[in-house]
């Protein structure tokens, strides 16, 4: 392995930055703190008058927005071109996802389609779709989930997704680590996000204790700046 990988530091300002899932809980903490970094921002959503209004916010850190479906290949195909420049691209960020609940039984194939596509398919399209435009040292980060190291049963087809994301992440870091590619494979635990309570099927079991979104987007960003390659669910313990 190369030495620079074993060390790699990242320095947000100045960086250009695809942050996709954007207008979510985590996705919108962590936009505001890599634009706080000086980091420069093409941020992505699911709907345009959220993405409108934290672009609003973020003010000259947002060089670029596109509201994109994730669902089908020409979404993460638009963010691509959307984020293109001269300068590249220096890190990417997918904290995009849905989350069902129930039994097997009761899963029906449109929404296993749904999660399968949103939570696993659409990032392996969109870091293929990106890999021209990375420079060398740039990071891609995957928001995975505690549930990729420890299945929750009426969750399986969410965990089995999560934990494919996570499988990917590994595989992929070793693949780019030759370009000075760094993959980092998040997986916080339950977090106030409010997406438990918007499932696109079920209702959720009791989820315990959730962690503060900004408390879990800061130790995100504290992961990207040190070089890290893995935050496992524990590296969130002491929030």
């Amino acid at each position: 392995m190369p030495d620079w990988y074993a060390s790699a530091m990242t320095e947000l300002k100045g960086g250009h930055w695809i942050v996709v899932g954007a207008t979510g809980g985590l996705g919108t903490a962590i936009s505001r703190l890599l634009a706080r970094e000086g980091a420069r921002l093409t941020l992505s959503g699911r709907n345009p008058d959220k993405l409108a209004a934290l672009a609003r916010e973020l003010g000259e850190a947002v060089v670029a927005t596109i509201a994109a479906d994730l669902s089908v290949p020409s979404g993460p195909a638009a963010i691509a071109s959307a984020a293109q420049s001269d300068t590249g691209v220096d890190g990417v960020l997918y904290a995009a996802g849905v989350v069902a609940f129930g039994p097997l039984g009761e899963l029906d194939d449109d929404t296993f389609d749904e999660v399968l596509l949103l939570d696993f398919v659409a990032p392996v399209r969109l870091l293929r779709e990106i890999l021209p435009q990375l420079n060398a040292g740039s990071v891609v980060v995957h928001l995975s989930a505690v549930v990729a190291e420890t299945p929750m049963k009426n969750m399986a087809v969410y965990s089995a997704a999560k934990a494919a994301l996570s499988g990917f992440s590994t595989a992929m870091g070793a693949e780019l680590r030759r370009h000075k590619v760094r993959v980092l494979d998040v997986r916080p635990p339950h977090t106030d996000t409010g997406l438990h309570t918007r499932p696109v099927a079920g209702q959720a079991p009791p989820l315990g204790t959730a962690h503060g979104v900004e408390a879990v987007a800061q130790r995100i960003v504290d992961a990207i700046t040190d070089g890290e390659k893995d935050l496992p669910a524990a590296a969130f313990a002491d929030l």
